[in-house]
């Protein structure tokens, strides 16, 4: 087996951002445990501008690109993957797969390291790769894994992050958590922003409920409280077929 954990630079923070560098490590079965590759990187030339706050956060600036390949689109990534894998992986795999798209991968399954991480250790003083990299302890080699922010050194560390998760979890538990929609303690937008799922009227979380376009966490924690106040499951507020 063989699992591709990727990092992505981006332009800016949405999805209207483009892909300025790829970063992946592959984790392969060696006997009883995991082995980390060699990492790779690749910088892709924008068509627009890089945000001030993008720069701010993994420092590439227009001036870093003059080498560059062309803008990274789908068939970009298909020749950047070519090597077949069983499980795509990424620390916040939301992030990563608004970028790349099913059709890149072949519609591999994923894991979250972050949602395993959460499962594995809640009682993290944070979940993010670098909180987690000190944390956990990991001996890792400065030349691989710094600087922070760049997508090979940050695809190095979640690589090691997944091998200590494959400690203590399969692959398989990390997939199927990875496809649960994350849980929301509170309403993460809206006049209710803030509060906690019990306060809001009835006819405020069926509207939430009742969105194909929302996100599918907060459809899920809509439903489940509503369910929750009639006191039993209902089949007309059943979970969406693909919460993933």
């Amino acid at each position: 087996m063989r699992l591709r954990v990727v990092d992505l630079e981006t332009t800016g923070g949405d999805r209207t951002s483009e892909i300025i560098e790829v970063g992946f490590v592959d984790v392969v079965r060696e006997g009883t445990g995991w082995r980390a590759r060699p990492p790779v990187s690749r910088l892709f030339r924008p068509r627009g501008e890089i945000s001030v706050h993008a720069m701010a956060v993994h420092h590439l600036t227009p001036e870093d690109f003059c080498d560059a390949d062309p803008h990274c689109d789908e068939y970009a990534l298909r020749a950047l993957f070519a090597e077949p894998v069983d499980v795509m992986v990424a620390h916040n795999a939301q992030f990563e797969r608004a970028f790349i798209a099913d059709t890149a991968t072949g519609g591999l399954p994923w894991i979250c390291t972050v949602r395993s991480a959460k499962a594995v250790w809640p009682q993290a003083p944070g979940h993010s790769n670098q909180v987690l990299r000190y944390w956990r302890g990991l001996q890792l080699d400065r030349a691989l894994a710094n600087p922070a922010h760049r997508a090979g050194p940050d695809a190095w560390v979640t690589a090691h992050l997944l091998i200590d998760l494959l400690a203590e979890a399969s692959v398989e538990q990390m997939i199927e958590w990875t496809r649960q929609p994350r849980r929301l303690d509170r309403i993460p937008f809206g006049k209710h922003r803030g509060r906690p799922w019990s306060e809001p009227p009835d006819d405020y979380l069926r509207w939430m409920a009742a969105q194909a376009e929302m996100d599918a966490a907060v459809v899920a924690a809509a439903r489940q409280e509503l369910e929750r106040r009639a006191g039993a499951p209902s089949a007309a507020l059943a979970e969406p077929s693909d919460a993933g």
